[in-house]
């Protein structure tokens, strides 16, 4: 079986962040949201792995993922121009996936159940695609499965009046019968092939679309909110280690993770549920729960809460960050006694 990962899109929810590269880059717990893709499918056993990339920062993809062999995978890359849908990003695949089945994997999708089950159901069965469907409370959101006595029976993207709450998450398990109905599928409302269109096509003729219920996490991290929840929930869940170095007078919490080389100097304390990654300096300041620290940071008496803080970030002074996402290479200096929420693009300059 082989995998796809779209890697492509504008990003436009999540700008600034997204203004110089894939927001499928953007870290989680340090980690860049697409590799968690990455990472699922290989638990599955898939290892040959189509990558979708296109926008801003196409090459950032192949120079991050380079030819797969340091994650353990096989990479080949396909470039999609313009966002035309994900039944387009799909069909660019054809040659690709052959005669096999496959696992298509939305980059921004974030779960952390193993798919492994799934994957190993579907290649015994003869249906003609598996979907995983996720309870959401704003389902007008999502494409949305209607069901009856446990059958789908209808697929609607985006419906204003929904009948369901169950989303179609952004995993697909597919047969080469999809690239049938794409042939033949016109583009929506939004000038886009849509694949919510195309498995709706398959159900009217009477192709078998079984599906599972996803019970734990799922996430479409398309909202600073939505990453930095999903930040939280991978946090929550962290095993702790620590390979830095740190003076007498700092607390560490035995539940957070620091990177080699990062130094805790001063009254620093680091709390619960907190990754710190390699060569930073921590000194006289408070890392607080559900907080991401990129290589490199330095954060000097500031208090920092609930946030990710991105790579080769200086955060000095005596301020509050709370709720925010700091992407690279960014400086921020205070000199007063400030609590700020921040959503700042790459290489931002603050002095307060």
């Amino acid at each position: 079986m082989k995998g796809i990962i779209l890697h492509g899109g504008h990003g436009t929810r999540l700008r600034p962040l997204t203004h110089t590269g894939p927001k499928q880059l953007l870290p989680i717990a340090n980690k860049p949201m697409s590799q968690y893709c990455v990472e699922s499918l290989k638990d599955a056993g898939i290892v040959d792995i189509a990558i979708i990339i296109g926008g801003v920062g196409s090459d950032k993809v192949k120079e991050f993922y380079g030819d797969g062999s340091n994650f353990g995978v096989n990479f080949t890359y396909f470039q999609q121009d313009f966002p035309k849908g994900i039944s387009h990003a799909v069909n660019l695949c054809k040659k690709f996936v052959g005669n096999e089945k496959f696992v298509v994997f939305l980059g921004d999708n974030i779960i952390q159940k193993s798919i492994k089950t799934y994957v190993n159901e579907f290649a015994l069965s003869d249906v003609a695609a598996s979907l995983l469907l996720c309870k959401v409370p704003n389902p007008s959101s999502f494409g949305i499965a209607e069901l009856e006595n446990e059958k789908i029976i209808k697929i609607v993207e985006k419906p204003k009046e929904p009948k369901s709450d169950l989303a179609v998450t952004g995993i697909y398990f597919l047969t080469p019968l999809i690239f049938e109905v794409i042939a033949n599928l016109k583009p929506s409302w939004r000038n886009e092939l849509e694949i919510t269109d195309a498995l709706h096509q398959m159900l009217e003729k009477n192709e078998k679309i079984t599906y599972h219920m996803i019970t734990d996490y799922w996430k479409d991290t398309g909202t600073p909110e939505d990453v930095l929840h999903a930040n939280q929930e991978i946090l929550e869940k962290i095993e702790g280690s620590f390979e830095g170095s740190n003076d007498e007078n700092s607390k560490i919490s035995n539940k957070s993770i620091i990177g080699k080389g990062t130094s805790i100097k001063g009254n620093s304390i680091i709390s619960d549920s907190v990754i710190i990654g390699e060569n930073c300096i921590i000194k006289d300041a408070n890392i607080e729960s559900y907080s991401s620290l990129g290589n490199g940071t330095i954060v000097t008496s500031a208090r920092i809460r609930n946030s990710i803080i991105m790579e080769n970030c200086k955060i000095e002074g005596k301020l509050t960050i709370k709720d925010s996402i700091i992407a690279k290479n960014s400086t921020i200096n205070s000199k007063n006694n400030n609590e700020k929420i921040f959503l700042l693009g790459e290489g931002t300059q603050i002095t307060l």
